[in-house]
């Protein structure tokens, strides 16, 4: 049980290459981050990408991050970029508009 302290707390922007378009990904990814109990967001970016802005208990990060290497079936995923990022506005986990 959790005694309600943020020391544990983690944020990050995945940036996430390979077949990852137009196979389900971004459904998936707000599945699993909505599983975890996430806040962020999730978007297609113009070059290809996913990309997606993470915050929640470190460890629900790092089983998020296993999951994105996994993706859905259909998806290949050749590489996940995290870098620190600050902490999404709004509470829950959302898709946002392609950029």
């Amino acid at each position: 049980m959790s005694d309600g302290s943020t020391d544990d707390l983690t944020c990050l922007r995945f940036r996430i290459e390979g077949h990852v378009q137009a196979v389900g990904y971004r459904n998936f990814v707000m599945s699993e981050a909505r599983k975890l109990g996430l806040d962020g967001w999730v978007r297609n970016r113009a070059d290809g990408t996913v990309e997606a802005l993470v915050a929640g208990p470190t460890k629900a990060i790092e089983e998020f991050f296993v999951s994105c290497s996994r993706g859905p079936s259909g998806s290949r995923v050749d590489n996940v970029q995290m870098e620190s990022a600050e902490l999404p506005r709004e509470k829950g986990f959302r898709r946002r508009s392609s950029i």
